[in-house]
């Protein structure tokens, strides 16, 4: 194996330098990508214990809201990724029936497309996002858990708790080097119909060999922060944070 392949590993999680056997990948390697497989396929089959994480959520001292779209099992979710995005019609009752409350930031978390990530990944990264909040006085709303969403879930969720601005952690689309990725989506003036044009995404969210919970509460911050100051968000929102900052988290 050449030498210079061997120090290029070091440096990604893709397959390269894997060897041979002959015409084939040496045993190792081979049994390292079916179980990656695997582990994918896992995360996506998994369902998520909504209610155990709820009462996780309220030991950090936040307020949950369960709520629900009318898919029933993962199999459905793969199947209909717009029912995905909407609200059953208990769950939408709820949002009517709530106290108004001035809410800057409506805090959504859904495992998405891997169940994997919100377990391992979801609570570190919402204590840290409530502290960045906090910290900066903008006032959060019960953090929204729903089962089997999609990102655009976040639109009718932040409409009908009138805030300012939907964030929804999401687990995202496996593949063969993480399973355990979560991803953080922002739209400003959430309502149904809104494109993905109009959110910023921040990705890869799973330490220690992705972006660390500190350091996307961080971003999370500023990208809101300047979101509100613009009265936009997506394409009207550029991710200028200084490098600086950026620098001390690391």
């Amino acid at each position: 194996m050449n030498d210079r392949w061997s120090d290029l590993r070091t440096l990604t999680q893709a397959r390269i330098a894997l060897g041979r056997a002959g015409h084939a990948l040496p045993t190792t390697a081979l049994l390292d990508f079916q179980l990656a497989h695997a582990s994918a396929r896992d995360a996506v089959h998994k369902p998520w214990n909504v209610a155990a994480f709820a009462e996780e959520v309220y030991k950090l001292g936040l307020q949950a809201l369960v709520l629900s779209t009318p898919l029933t099992n993962r199999v459905e979710y793969l199947k209909r990724p717009d029912l995905g995005q909407v609200l059953d019609q208990e769950s939408e009752l709820k949002l009517e029936t709530l106290p108004h409350e001035d809410i800057d930031v409506a805090l959504i978390v859904t495992n998405g497309l891997s169940s994997t990530a919100v377990d391992k990944h979801a609570l570190p990264l919402l204590l840290a996002i409530a502290d960045a909040y906090h910290g900066h006085s903008l006032r959060l709303g019960p953090v929204c858990l729903v089962a089997n969403g999609r990102v655009a879930l976040s639109d009718s969720i932040g409409k009908g708790l009138d805030a300012r601005l939907a964030v929804v952690v999401v687990g995202e689309r496996p593949g063969l080097s993480a399973d355990d990725s979560l991803g953080l989506y922002i739209t400003y003036a959430p309502r149904p119909g809104r494109s993905n044009a109009e959110r910023n995404c921040i990705s890869n969210i799973r330490p220690p060999a992705g972006l660390g919970y500190e350091q996307a509460a961080r971003k999370l911050l500023y990208l809101t922060r300047e979101s509100i100051r613009l009265n936009g968000s997506g394409i009207l929102l550029k991710d200028q944070m200084p490098a600086q900052v950026v620098a001390t988290l690391r």
